[in-house]
């Protein structure tokens, strides 16, 4: 199933989008995609609906997050062979972890601002993970039995504050609306091989990010399991699980993001997102 929020921000309603494309209200038949309802077996409850029986959503209604409430936001760095190259940074051996802001998440369209004073915000296509139900201790051979599914997710990055001024990596991550995320939730049964997906961002038209998830130093499971040793993973957690090549940072000379820009972007099977680029206002 691909399953979406739509509806102005802070009211979305819950979706699936049917086989004719078209995006059908859920909210008769669950309140929301939240922590809660994804705890109380939620996707089963969808599974069972006829898409034709659900009232049809307006074609260019907003999408939101696909998931509401996540309380957990953690991201793998570094977790793309070729990545780590273009930065002149080791093969980790280890899962580099941090943490993003909740209030990062925004709708797979909506605006990116840029922090107050930054000159370094950069771009990052990633494939992003829904837990499903409570994970700890699980197995790598287990682990996608806690995926609730998958989505695109846009891992903004302000590189001066994340390697120029000390400490961890979060700083230069968890500014408001650094994760779009979607635009569909996809369920893990629509995915023949999760570590086989095409990926891309496009600036402002040109293609500058061109990746496969079979590049992935640390796949998916290995992910879900390792980071399940460490700390619980609850139902609506997202992981964003690293980038390929092709990030402003890499380039010779670095090129970063300024009010204006466009960035477009995509995973084979989990759809598009696209994202203006505007100033701080505060």
């Amino acid at each position: 199933m691909k399953l979406v929020r739509f509806g102005a921000a802070g009211s979305e309603k819950p979706g699936l989008v049917a086989k004719d494309g078209t995006i059908r209200d859920l909210s008769g038949v669950v309140s929301d995609i939240t922590p809660e309802t994804l705890k109380n077996g939620a996707i089963d409850t969808i599974a069972k609906v006829d898409p034709a029986s659900l009232p049809v959503v307006p074609a260019g209604t907003r999408l939101g997050p696909v998931v509401n409430g996540t309380r957990n936001f953690i991201a793998v760095g570094l977790n793309y062979v070729d990545h780590a190259h273009e930065t002149n940074m080791p093969i980790p051996a280890e899962p580099i972890l941090f943490n993003k802001a909740p209030n990062c998440i925004v709708g797979p369209n909506d605006n990116v601002t840029i922090p107050k004073g930054s000159e370094k915000t950069d771009w990052e296509v990633e494939l992003a993970i829904v837990i499903g139900k409570t994970a700890s201790y699980v197995s790598e051979a287990d682990a996608i039995n806690y995926v609730a599914g998958y989505a695109v997710c846009n891992d903004v990055s302000e590189r001066a504050y994340q390697t120029e001024r000390g400490g961890q990596w979060m700083k230069g991550k968890g500014s408001p609306t650094f994760g779009p995320l979607g635009p569909w939730l996809v369920t893990p049964d629509e995915i023949a091989d999760i570590q086989n997906l095409d990926m891309y961002l496009d600036l402002n038209g040109e293609r500058v990010q061109t990746g496969n998830t079979k590049t992935m130093i640390f796949g998916v499971a290995h992910v879900v399991s390792y980071i399940s040793q460490f700390l619980q993973l609850d139902p609506g957690d997202v992981i964003t699980t690293g980038t390929p090549p092709g990030v402003g940072m890499g380039m010779k000379p670095p090129r970063f993001l300024k009010p204006g820009d466009k960035v477009r972007l995509g995973i084979q099977g989990l759809g598009d997102q696209e994202q203006e680029f505007v100033a701080y206002k505060g």
